[in-house]
């Protein structure tokens, strides 16, 4: 493979296999069952007590489902996730539960979690008899927790479950066990970015900001620089490949103009830029002739061409002949005296004078000569060997499948500090950093940027730490400090944190919600803990009785009549 040539991976997604059974109860308590329901991707597995509680989430699959096409057994059912394996062919069929990163579609949402239960080896016929952790998204709407609530409680009859945010998961995965930090959370998503400011170990939800672009707009946008930069292989240019080439080949500019500027310079651009390689058939129409039928082909194509200007240059030939006769007729008029005739071809013919006359017949006269010469000499060379000719240049198929990648390299990441690059009115990270900053006492803020966190799977581009210290060294006073941290896994980190959280609290009933409770006090309860959202219930105003209502509307009638009594 050439220099900075990169192939396609177009890598297919292998089904999922289908465990025989999940572990067994350890004591009293069944395993905990951790979920992470992300809208990118939905990460499952068993939280096992003991020394070594497993390395990785059992199951990994992409949070989407397909209707109405034929499994690999030949069903017609839904495929989801991983069964899907190419995700391109059937783009036009996908469909997500999720409306940005809150699952609001209970449907494809079922679908989801019997996958997951199903090839974790748990039986949900009857009931899924294990705790289960669910992550959720920032100031989750009490309408989607209602709904993930009766699905988990109603359909698969569990015992409990608890809910959290997954960026918290992972910020406390990174901390040290049991701290209760503060700092400053930056997760960019699929589907947005959120930046969370933590106080004394807690959630301070008011002051949240969530901005609506994640790596999904990234992949459309770098898709849309690259379709109208190579027109002529828009269905080659898929969602899929420019996921690939943002995980892959994309970066955060430390300094987005300065780096423009960069790639300004030839030899930067030629030591930087990427060439990704579409997949083309290097079969061609009429490759399968051997050189010598190539060679009579040539020479056939040859004397067509010679036999067509030659019959050109006779049919020219010919018109100069009978305009130069037409000359040389009215020159003889001028020789013999008829002077009334020869004005009238004169004028006939758009001249002015004789002298003008002479001219055209001169030019006429060597022009038809010079045709004369050319014919006879074509004549002689006809039969001509083509095969001392020079070689024909050959057409570079791969190269012409080739997209070069450049400044979209930092064009398409660049989206999440940059908002208004694709129209969006929105402020980005930097931006939107500063403003909650500036809502806090500058002790507080001092204390939050000691702890600057980075996570999800849109923060692991390469330059991403260092661009957020550019941009707190440009916003902080002068010779302040800060500190910011990238997750370990920005992607499995919250998997990890909500596996450990549930095996601190197996025990602890004040985080967990019980059916018990479920039924008691509605779908959208939550009990609240370090990682999860703030529990606001919904608060309906208190509706009057009817005797009330009757009675204050007496009063009111008898008021009103007492005052028309006493105007009259």
């Amino acid at each position: 493979m050439a220099a900075n040539v990169f192939p396609f991976r177009d890598a297919r997604s292998a089904p999922d296999p289908v465990l025989e059974a999940g572990p067994v109860a350890h004591g009293l308590l069944p395993v905990p069952l951790v979920l992470d329901n992300g809208s990118f991707q939905v990460r499952a597995g068993w939280a096992c007590p003991g020394q070594d509680p497993g390395p990785e989430p059992r199951l990994q699959f992409r949070a989407v489902c397909a209707r109405g096409r034929g499994g690999a057994r030949g069903g017609s059912g839904p495929q989801v996730g991983n069964a899907l394996g190419s995700l391109e062919p059937l783009r036009w069929m996908l469909r997500s539960p999720f409306d940005r990163n809150v699952p609001v579609n209970l449907e494809l949402q079922e679908l989801l979690l019997d996958y997951s239960f199903q090839h974790l080896g748990v039986s949900s016929q009857g009931c899924v008899d294990h705790p289960i952790v669910l992550t959720e998204a920032v100031c989750n709407p009490l309408y989607s927790r209602q709904m993930m609530s009766e699905l988990l409680f109603e359909c698969y009859g569990i015992p409990k479950v608890a809910y959290g945010i997954d960026s918290l998961f992972s910020f406390y995965h990174n901390k040290p066990k049991n701290s209760m930090c503060s700092g400053l959370i930056i997760s960019s998503g699929y589907q947005c970015t959120h930046v969370l400011p933590v106080l004394e170990g807690r959630l301070d939800a008011k002051n949240c900001k969530r901005i609506n672009l994640g790596g999904s707009q990234a992949a459309g946008y770098l898709q849309r620089l690259l379709q109208l930069k190579y027109p002529g292989h828009l269905a080659a240019i898929t969602l899929s490949r420019m996921e690939e080439i943002l995980h892959e080949h994309s970066y955060i500019a430390e300094d987005y103009v300065e780096e423009l500027h960069k790639w300004r310079c030839p030899d930067y651009y030629e030591n930087n830029v990427h060439k990704m390689q579409l997949p083309f058939s290097s079969k061609l129409l009429g490759s399968t002739l051997t050189s010598e039928e190539k060679q009579e082909r040539r020479q056939q194509q040859l004397r067509r061409l010679q036999e067509l200007n030659a019959r050109r240059r006779e049919e020219k030939l010919q018109l100069d002949q009978e305009r130069l006769d037409r000359l040389l007729y009215v020159q003889e008029l001028l020789e013999d005296g008829q002077m009334d005739q020869f004005h009238k071809a004169l004028i006939e013919l758009n001249m002015d004078s004789p002298e003008e006359l002479q001219s055209y017949i001169q030019k006429l006269s060597s022009a038809v000569e010079q045709a004369k010469q050319k014919i006879l000499q074509a004549e002689v060379n006809l039969e001509v060997d083509v095969v001392d000719s020079k070689p024909e240049p050959v057409f570079n198929l791969a190269a012409y499948h080739q997209l070069f990648v450049g400044t979209e390299r930092i064009r398409a990441p660049e989206i999440i500090f940059q908002p208004s690059l694709i129209g969006e009115e929105q402020a980005g990270i930097a931006e939107t950093l500063q403003y909650i900053l500036d809502r806090y006492p500058k002790d507080v803020q001092e204390t939050l940027v000691q702890n600057v966190f980075l996570t999800g799977g849109n923060t692991m581009y390469p330059g991403m730490k260092a661009r957020m210290e550019k941009e707190l060294l440009e916003m902080r006073p002068f010779q302040s400090s800060f500190q910011v941290q990238l997750a370990s896994n920005p992607v499995l980190d919250a998997w990890y944190g909500a596996r450990d959280w549930a095996l601190d609290h197996l025990d602890d009933n004040e985080v967990w919600i019980t059916r018990k409770e479920y039924e008691e006090k509605g779908g959208e309860y939550l009990k609240e803990h370090r990682a999860s959202n703030i529990y606001v219930p919904i608060r309906l105003p208190k509706q009057a009785s009817r005797s009330s209502d009757a009675q204050a509307s007496s009063k009111g009638s008898a008021a009103g009549g007492g005052g028309a009594g006493e105007q009259a």
